[in-house]
């Protein structure tokens, strides 16, 4: 698949993407502790991949409730990325942070072979929606064994394409950067001073050998994000092609991509009878 734009190592955010990052963090933070607060939790539970989102959204955490109501879960199973394991334990241990580290593989295993498939045999997509739901299984039983809430790390960019697993990574209690797109969570990250290599760092969902999400979507942030940022100011196909010297194939690309994933951003539809009888 073609891909769009080149590494997503330090690329040059648009100055119509940047951000206060001091308000921004400030904002957070409050966000996150009324939440706890209001909900009479005792902290929250999220999971740590190695990856941006969760890099910043970890910090975050830490400064708005304290590092002993943090608990993250760095949840590999035997296809994950030695690499990203690597980096969510170093990122964790510089943090100070109580972390577990909790294989997820047989819990896959288990529920692939309860549906007649073996592991490497599994359709490739559905067993890593299977993967990400299992974390999120894993997530609330200690959130509920805890009593804290599960914190999300999903974006803005993600949310909008759809490029989530539904009641998977999107299933969540709280989504902090949830207004954010990928590139200005990068922003905040150097703003916060965090590791270079885990802020930049080319995105990949993990949930098979080799994932990475611009090859998936056709495009990397760079591009996507600021025809995302002109599609919610609602500009048309042609006028962000024009005005980002782009392809318009790929512009209706991304329009498609929002489009078709809006039952991912909405409750599930209720047949309404009450009313009718």
């Amino acid at each position: 698949m073609l891909i769009y734009g080149d590494t997503e190592l330090r690329y040059k955010v648009p100055d119509f993407l940047k951000i206060d990052c001091k308000k921004v963090f400030s904002l957070i933070t409050d966000f996150i502790k009324t939440k706890v607060e209001e909900a009479k939790a005792r902290g929250i539970v999220m999971g740590l991949s190695g990856g941006t989102d969760s890099t910043v959204t970890a910090k975050l955490a830490v400064e708005a409730l304290g590092r002993d109501n943090v608990l993250v879960l760095i949840m590999p199973e035997v296809e994950s990325s030695p690499e990203d394991i690597k980096d969510a334990v170093e990122y964790a241990e510089m943090l100070g942070l109580n972390y577990k580290r909790i294989e997820i593989t047989g819990i896959v295993e288990s529920v692939l072979k309860s549906c007649g498939d073996d592991y490497y045999s599994a359709p490739r997509i559905a067993k890593g929606n299977v993967k990400a739901r299992a974390r999120m299984i894993v997530l609330y039983y200690f959130a509920n064994k805890m009593n804290r809430l599960v914190l999300g790390t999903g974006n803005k960019s993600e949310i909008l394409l759809g490029y989530f697993t539904k009641y998977g990574d999107g299933g969540v209690d709280l989504l902090p950067l949830g207004d954010l797109f990928k590139s200005q969570v990068r922003l905040l990250g150097d703003f916060l001073e965090l590791p270079e290599k885990l802020v930049w760092k080319s995105p990949s969902p993990g949930l098979w050998p080799g994932h990475k999400a611009a090859e998936e979507l056709g495009a990397t942030y760079e591009v996507i994000d600021p025809i995302l940022y002109l599609f919610e100011k609602g500009r048309s196909s042609d006028e962000i092609a024009k005005e980002l010297k782009t392809e318009r194939s790929l512009v209706d690309r991304i329009f498609q991509m929002v489009r078709g994933s809006e039952h991912k951003r909405r409750m599930p539809p209720i047949c309404r009878i009450t009313q009718s009888c």
